[in-house]
């Protein structure tokens, strides 16, 4: 155990500190500070000796140099138990400092409230986060409290009489580090915004442990502000599946405006349409596939009523994601103790997607092109009529969002059938009409969307023997006109977008 003589205390937020100085004074601890602190420590009438004292040098340049010299450093980073540092320390007469209390200027919040890029470079700290390194570093002999979320440890100590074990120290220095990681990471961050090719720089404070993982016998882990994107306002914790069928189905919503439901399961669309009111898209979505809707996530991108919120409490689903709820529509949802209901708060503005493969990273753009009419390029003799293009835009805005290879059947702005994460794109078109004959969907005079280019004409033929007569598709195949002429001779309309939506 160690115990606490000197204290040198530098904070940008007074809040709270108050309190624990009393008691450092009660302990006959001495105070050193800086500046702003040093004035509110004297305003309180506690003693404290502004660090000046120890340096011989006033704070210079606007206050950008305060702490930075080796009698302070010194004071921290002297080795206790190390004769040579011991000598140097009389020699060069430092005082030990043996608890840091720092936290750092609010450069991310400055960030985010938009302010001029002089104020934001006046918030990137340099003595601070150099203190609280060396107190870290040196945590064999110093206490370092480098935030205001570490006040209740430094109490805990106080209350010990000011004495600590090297596995506190030890946490804390822990806890610094990740702290000054997170801080440069965002400074990195803001100067590297613009760059052609950033590099991956991932420090994220924010994590929950989660139940488990894919499956009970993984842990799981979310890092981030989940609060940020979602309010939970019912239901039992959120799940690591759970946290990727709400991202697919945000990002799903996201391309559509008219009222809109979705049914997710496994990432992909189970059920997607838009109508009128919430109630009907949700009698429409569910339709296409009920059977796995049972379990699902479900989304809206309005206000739910009571109306949906009665249709929808007759089945059973792990997740609701809306904008808004009227109130006697959430008591009808809250009914079940575990459903979770979440109110959607993302902007629709997603980071770029990351993943882990092989002992690195891949990191890409999102898949953002948003096909419009203009956008279509008719190949065949036969053009879609207004009714199909609207369909065909609806079926492309699901595929961009299904596994590969994908195929996606619509019939008035409804899903009525899908082909998900198969090996070959005939037998992505057989199950997705198989899926929509399984639950009695319109076929004929719909609507295909692939997400990549059809290689050859045989999944065109499947689909028009099922009934569909308006194709889209991206293009791009050294045997595209073979396509093109199965089209023409069966009467189907064939649009090429350009765009491949390859989703692995």
């Amino acid at each position: 155990m160690k115990k606490i003589r000197n204290a040198l205390i530098s904070v940008y937020h007074k809040e709270g500190i108050l309190p624990l100085l009393r008691k450092m004074v009660d302990l006959d601890i001495r105070l050193f500070s800086t500046g702003g602190t040093h004035d509110f420590i004297r305003s309180t009438g506690l003693p404290v000796t502004p660090v000046e004292e120890l340096t011989g040098y006033p704070s210079i340049f606007g206050g950008r140099v305060k702490t930075l010299h080796p009698a302070i450093m010194g004071g921290i980073l002297f080795r206790r138990d190390h004769p040579v540092d011991a000598e140097e320390r009389c020699t060069y007469k430092i005082e030990p400092m043996d608890l840091v209390v720092v936290d750092l200027y609010p450069f991310t919040e400055t960030v985010q409230l938009n302010r001029s890029h002089e104020e934001i470079i006046e918030k990137i700290d340099i003595g601070g986060i150099s203190l609280i390194r060396a107190a870290a570093k040196n945590f064999h002999d110093v206490v370092v409290i480098p935030d205001r979320n570490a006040y209740p440890l430094l109490n805990n100590i106080l209350d010990d009489g000011g004495a600590s074990t090297p596995e506190v120290r030890q946490s804390l220095a822990m806890r610094a580090f990740d702290i000054t990681s997170d801080y440069d990471a965002a400074i990195y961050g803001y100067f590297s915004r613009n760059a052609e090719i950033p590099s991956l720089k991932i420090s994220i404070e924010e994590k929950t442990a989660l139940r488990y993982g894919e499956n009970p016998h993984q842990k799981g882990y979310f890092y981030g502000k989940l609060d940020a994107m979602t309010e939970q306002l019912h239901g039992r914790e959120i799940s690591y599946n759970n946290l990727l069928d709400i991202d697919a189905a945000i990002g799903l919503m996201d391309e559509f405006s008219e009222p809109s439901v979705a049914i997710l399961k496994h990432n992909n669309a189970c059920g997607l349409a838009s109508r009128p009111t919430l109630a009907e898209a949700w009698t429409a979505a569910l339709a296409a596939d009920p059977l796995s809707a049972y379990g699902g996530v479900i989304i809206a991108n309005r206000k739910v009523d009571k109306a949906m919120a009665e249709l929808a409490n007759q089945i059973f689903f792990e997740v609701l994601i809306a904008t808004e709820y009227d109130q006697d529509a959430l008591e009808i949802l809250k009914g079940k103790k575990n459903r979770i209901i979440l109110k959607n708060l993302s902007s629709g503005d997603f980071s770029m997607p990351v993943r882990s493969v092989l002992n690195g990273y891949l990191v890409q753009e999102r898949d953002n092109e948003a096909c419009t009419p203009d956008d279509l390029k008719t190949v065949t003799l036969k053009a879609p009529d207004a009714r199909q293009v609207d369909d065909l835009l609806f079926a492309n805005k699901i595929v961009k969002h299904t596994k590969s290879n994908a195929i996606v059947l619509a019939y008035n702005k409804q899903l009525t059938g899908i082909g998900t994460g198969q090996t070959s794109r005939v037998d992505a078109m057989k199950q997705a009409i198989e899926k929509a004959r399984t639950f009695g969907m319109p076929l004929e005079g719909g609507v295909a969307a692939s997400d990549a280019f059809f290689p050859f004409s045989d999944s065109i033929e499947f689909a028009w023997q099922a009934g569909i007569r308006a194709v889209i598709q991206p293009g791009g195949s050294v045997r595209d006109q073979e396509s093109v002429d199965f089209c023409n001779s069966h009467d189907i309309a064939m649009v090429f977008t350009g765009v491949r939506h390859f989703k692995h």
